[in-house]
């Protein structure tokens, strides 16, 4: 099955979920949440992703993570991950508590195409403190995509991962885990970069990024937004390209971008550390691109 066949069905397969100019989403992908080791790439903006999620959370957002939130390529168990980030986990089950946490699966995430795996692994976690089982995300659906449906305009917004576009981290999966899993990532605690990964191998990304704007350009410039590559990248409406959005991923150096559509649209965002005047450290947000409306992509 070809790159344009997989986005294909993945597009017509996904559930429907219908939002008004009133709705407030938070898109981020790629955190690869892991272990806190030297190769957890997650651990350093941990703090910055947890300020800012806990900012969505009182705001009334929505969570869409749209794949390879959880490592479980290097690692073989959730529960290391979990006991690393548990202060995380548990600020996303608040989220999902008040039916605000929507999960796509990635290429690293592929164990969740099984529903059975989905309830052994998110639904339920150990308190260690005191040996009893508590829920989690007890109930979760994960998804290959979602399509958000404006209840008015009944415009389409198509969220997936973009790993259908990758033959290898799609198709040849099981033989990249292996890969990562034996050989890169203890190399990658040593510096050496994964050639397997497109977010680290220029060629290949823009591969991956040329497959899913022709899906785009073939399907009714149909809005688009996909994480994977790890590039952020903002269309703005008009006739000279095609509506392809990358949220980019939480895993760049010393900061995090996603997407934000509030309002009916739709931005480009930073959260990073900055220092004040007086030297100490804050979170803050930055916009990089947008905000622009919705609308105007019909």
């Amino acid at each position: 099955m070809s790159s344009q066949k997989r986005l294909t069905r993945a597009y017509t397969e996904a559930a429907r979920i219908p939002f008004d100019d009133t709705s407030k989403f938070i898109l981020f992908s790629d955190c690869h949440r892991s272990d806190n080791s030297f190769a957890d790439d997650f651990a350093d903006n941990r703090n910055v992703y947890f300020h800012a999620m806990t900012q969505y959370y009182k705001e009334g957002f929505s969570y869409f993570e749209l794949g390879d939130g959880d490592e479980l390529w290097e690692n073989v168990y959730f529960k290391t991950i979990f006991e690393a980030h548990k202060s995380v986990y548990l600020l996303l089950k608040k989220f999902h508590d008040s039916n605000r946490y929507f999960k796509i699966w990635g290429n690293h995430e592929m164990n969740f195409k099984d529903k059975k795996s989905v309830e052994k692994i998110l639904f339920t976690y150990t308190n260690t403190q005191n040996d009893t089982v508590q829920p989690l995300f007890t109930g979760i659906q994960c998804h290959e995509a979602l399509v958000l449906q404006h209840k008015e305009t009944k415009q389409e917004l198509f969220l997936t991962h973009g790993h259908q576009a990758d033959y290898m981290n799609y198709v040849g999966w099981k033989i990249n885990r292996f890969l990562v899993r034996i050989l890169w990532r203890p190399l990658q605690i040593w510096g050496i970069s994964d050639p397997t990964s497109p977010a680290k191998n220029y060629v290949e990304r823009i591969k991956i990024e040329l497959r899913i704007k022709k899906w785009i350009a073939n399907n009714n410039r149909k809005l688009t937004i996909v994480g994977h590559t790890h590039r952020p990248c903002f269309s703005y409406p008009n006739a000279h390209s095609v509506p392809y959005f990358n949220d980019g991923s939480c895993v760049h150096p010393r900061s995090i971008t996603g997407i934000e559509i509030v309002e009916g649209t739709i931005t480009l965002i930073k959260w990073f550390i900055d220092t004040k005047e007086d030297g100490t450290l804050q979170v803050v947000k930055e916009i990089l691109e947008g905000p622009t409306l919705l609308k105007d992509y019909i």
